[in-house]
């Protein structure tokens, strides 16, 4: 499994993907060891259907506080996120959530993408602009989660 020591924002885009891989294929969960862990955990929290375990939930938890924090101390993480908010609130827009927060509306943009990719459809230049500056942003997030372990 993917750690989130090593790439926090990795560790829950995997997590997501492994709770869609077995909710498309629960024939397939006792097919390593780590499927079926994910597997049970998944059962036991009632998200067979849809949400997210709660080890992605506790990662993202983090992420947001270290986000918080970064907004009110660092002017450049600050603009990167004032910069992507027209995306972000169109994102949010087109969900049935709303009101979900800037960094949940990340992840979520990085992972429709994914999906989309998986399925050999197009990316407007747009979305691929929007893209990469999510991808910068979290990157950042989880470089400096990495460099402080302590503080999470």
């Amino acid at each position: 499994m993917r750690s989130k020591k090593d790439n926090i924002a990795e560790y829950i885009l995997y997590l997501w993907q492994m709770e869609d891989y077995l909710r498309a294929f629960p024939q397939n969960a006792g097919a390593t060891q780590e499927l079926h862990e994910l597997n049970e955990m998944m059962h036991r929290e009632g998200i067979m259907s849809a949400g997210h375990l709660q080890l992605a939930s506790n990662a993202l938890g983090e992420l947001e506080e270290l986000h918080a924090q970064l907004l009110n101390e660092d002017a450049f993480y600050r603009a990167a996120i004032i910069r992507l908010q027209p995306s972000l609130n169109l994102l949010k827009a087109k969900t049935d959530r709303p009101t979900m927060s800037d960094l949940e509306a990340c992840f979520l943009l990085l992972y429709q993408i994914m999906l989309l990719r998986l399925q050999n459809r197009e990316i407007s230049t747009e979305t691929a602009s929007v893209q990469a500056q999510v991808t910068q942003l979290l990157q950042f997030l989880s470089k400096t989660y990495h460099d402080n372990p302590t503080t999470f």
